[in-house]
């Protein structure tokens, strides 16, 4: 998600880069004592710490996992890995009028752990809304979810009863707890068996809910998500999930199936997560036929347009509509019903995905009001990204389809789920804009929606590599700006001010909005640009890809990232990760002294006035124009010095020496990273 991004970041990316303007000559000076300090540069501190090993940072609990054989120190899943699963049917009302919802939900969760299991875990992200339910942003007070029943293999459960009574009576019961909802079934559920569960439920829709991330506009939009009652995780690392739904860091789902009937008035059309199933029995003809040819033309063409409102769907009977939708190995599940929305649509390749030797699509939708007409991109712009980032990450998109709806009044920037995104108007904006959130949105279906992180705790895991994966993809589409020196201002506005949090802490406790902000985003995002130069981009490539190969359709732990990077390198990193994610501590590489020796060769004097070990390039620039570079490895800075000194090739003058000419690293004082000659 990037809602934080449109009000947060691009105020941080103004103040970066009028911070960013100045003088790259701040550093002039002719000094002729190779071993003087300059004194006017940053103070650094004389018992700079050598980043020490992560392994005392990493929990007990994944320790374990890696003991019993579902993890491992290489990376990969163990021999033991296994997750769980569920499979949904739901039925859901929706009136616009009122504003509600009203549903029933059957749950068939299968236990593929090894664990016997006597309680099971829901979550009630609408509680959010509940009146006195912890919650780190205010937010609407709805009254939340209402559960009217809850039933366990065809047995009625007792709210609140006392668990040893019932237990004595057959009975099952279940509590709920601000987002959190514990069902103890009568008869443990076994390793290897299925439980079913049915629940009926009703709720207010509010208007920007979940932090602005579904609701609905004027009265002619909803998004819906967060809407029906989910299962928690259980996995091998931790057991049960149960972290509380605070507003700000968003979810961790199991991978299941999805059967739902959506019922809406006439001429609602409704989008959805998966496959919708009956086409022909709630679309009229002429609309039907043009969204087959759409999404098998590699041109964008319009599906429904002005003229087509209020003549779009089927009108039965009873005056209701009722739209199916199945969808397989997703994790959630998210629908869209507009009303005076135009809805464009074309398809986007995705290479050989299934191995037959020939290009493989997903269908593109998009849909918007004439109240956005920045949206008109907006089926080419996601099209591009299904693309783009299909190469880019070596997994071929795996869906139907990918549907982006325009959101102005329920979200100011964008937010994912499977198959879909909801995304603001962005009026007033560069078409830039819309396609960077776009991007954003459709990287999300990598990661957390293929490769299933925990973002309530590690929101850095899915937000920064989908940062990284929006940087790139813009650097396609736009290719004549350099789009992570961005990131990287946004990342270095607090870096070193200690305002910044570290990334490794958990999402939810940040103590600032602009630390929390920073951890996820730029700052991970950043260090995968940093890693990939250090490393090179064949090699970056190959352990990135790796990552996403090994843990789609799972759930990676940070320490899965770290390893599997060491793993395809074969490079010890302890000190990156231990230096750039559990650290706030900041890269400052310095020219120090520069001076001419009595041999006539030049001597040059590097400092690290930061905390973070780098390897550096250094450019020397001699009269004339010639160039030579000179490398520093970073076993130099790990060996706890703070100076580097070299020379350089007697009887030439040299007029300036650069760190880092190339801007590969998100230095923090690039004042001193040049030195010119004085003329």
């Amino acid at each position: 998600m990037n809602r934080l991004i449109a009000p947060v970041f691009h105020a941080l990316l103004i103040l970066a880069l009028i911070g960013g303007c100045a003088t790259q000559h701040a550093g002039q000076s002719n000094v002729e004592d190779a071993d003087s300090l300059r004194t006017d540069t940053a103070v650094y501190p004389p018992d700079r710490p050598v980043p020490n090993p992560i392994n005392g940072e990493v929990p007990p609990a994944f320790h374990r996992a890696v003991e019993q054989g579902t993890r491992t120190h290489s990376g990969e899943p163990g021999p033991r890995y296994w997750s769980q699963r569920s499979d949904y049917e739901i039925d859901v009302q929706l009136h616009p009028g009122s504003r509600t919802l009203a549903g029933t939900t059957t749950i068939t969760y299968h236990n593929n752990s090894p664990d016997t299991l006597g309680v099971l875990a829901l979550e009630l992200a609408q509680n959010v809304h509940a009146e006195g339910v912890i919650r780190n942003e205010s937010a609407e007070v709805t009254g939340g979810m209402t559960i009217d029943s809850v039933s366990v293999e065809g047995q009625a459960a007792d709210r609140n009863g006392l668990y040893y009574q019932a237990l004595r009576n057959g009975e099952s019961v279940y509590s709920i707890d601000g987002t959190l909802m514990t069902l103890r079934p009568r008869s443990p559920v076994l390793p290897g068996t299925t439980v079913e569960m049915h629940l009926t439920w009703r709720m207010e829709i509010p208007q920007s809910g979940a932090g602005g991330r579904m609701g609905f506009s004027q009265d002619n939009l909803f998004f819906l998500a967060y809407w029906y009652p989910k299962m928690r995780v259980y996995d091998d690392v931790i057991g049960w999930f149960t972290d509380p739904f605070r507003i700000n860091a968003e979810f961790y789902h199991d991978f299941g199936s999805y059967r739902v009937n959506i019922t809406a008035p006439p001429q609602w059309i409704v989008a959805a997560t998966g496959t919708l199933a009956n086409p022909r029995q709630v679309l009229q003809p002429r609309i039907h036929s043009r969204l087959q040819r759409a999404h098998s033309s590699d041109s964008v063409m319009e599906v429904v347009g002005r003229e087509d409102f209020g003549n779009v769907t089927v009108t039965p009977a009873d005056s209701a509509v009722t739209w199916t939708f199945h969808a397989d190995s997703v994790r959630d599940f998210a629908f869209s019903a507009t009303r005076d929305s135009r809805w464009d649509a074309t398809r986007a390749p995705l290479g050989d995905r299934d191995g037959d030797g020939q290009t493989d699509y997903t269908a593109i939708n998009t849909f918007y009001r004439s109240s956005a007409p920045l949206w008109e991109n907006s089926a080419r712009f996601s099209r591009h990204s299904i693309d783009y980032l299909s190469r880019f990450t070596g997994l071929p998109y795996p869906w139907e389809h990918m549907t982006a709806v325009e959101g102005g009044g329920i979200i100011g920037g964008g937010m994912e789920f499977p198959m879909m995104t909801v995304i603001g108007s962005y009026n007033g904006q560069p078409a830039s804009s819309l396609y960077a959130v776009i991007a954003h949105e459709v990287a999300h279906m990598w990661v957390p929606m293929t490769v299933s992180t925990n973002e309530r705790r590690y929101s850095w895991l899915d937000e920064g590599t989908t940062t990284f994966n929006e940087d790139n993809a813009k650097t396609e589409y736009y290719p004549d700006t350099d789009w992570k020196l961005g990131t990287y201002h946004s990342y270095l506005t607090i870096a070193g001010t200690g305002d910044e949090g570290p990334i490794m802490r958990w999402s939810d406790f940040h103590y600032l909005g602009a630390a929390y902000g920073v951890a996820s985003y730029p700052k991970p995002a950043s260090m995968l640009f940093t890693l990939r130069n250090m490393l090179g981009e064949e090699t970056f490539n190959e352990a990135y890809r790796t990552f996403l190969q090994r843990w789609k359709y799972k759930h990676p732990y940070p320490w899965d990232l770290f390893n599997t990077f060491e793993d395809v390198t074969g490079r010890d990193l302890d000190w990156f990760w231990r230096s750039w994610f559990y650290e706030t501590w900041v890269l400052d590489q310095a020219v120090s002294a520069v001076s001419t020796l009595e041999d006539g060769t030049t001597g040059i004097t590097i400092e690290d006035h930061g905390r973070v070990p780098m390897p550096a390039t250094v450019r020397i620039t001699f009269a004339g124009g010639a160039t030579e570079t000179h490398a520093i490895p970073v076993e130099h800075w790990l060996e706890d010095n703070v100076r580097y000194r070299f020379t350089v090739t007697r009887n030439r003058e040299v007029v300036s020496v650069e760190i880092d000419p190339e801007r590969l690293y998100p230095d923090a004082n690039r004042a001193n990273n040049r030195w010119e000659r004085a003329q």
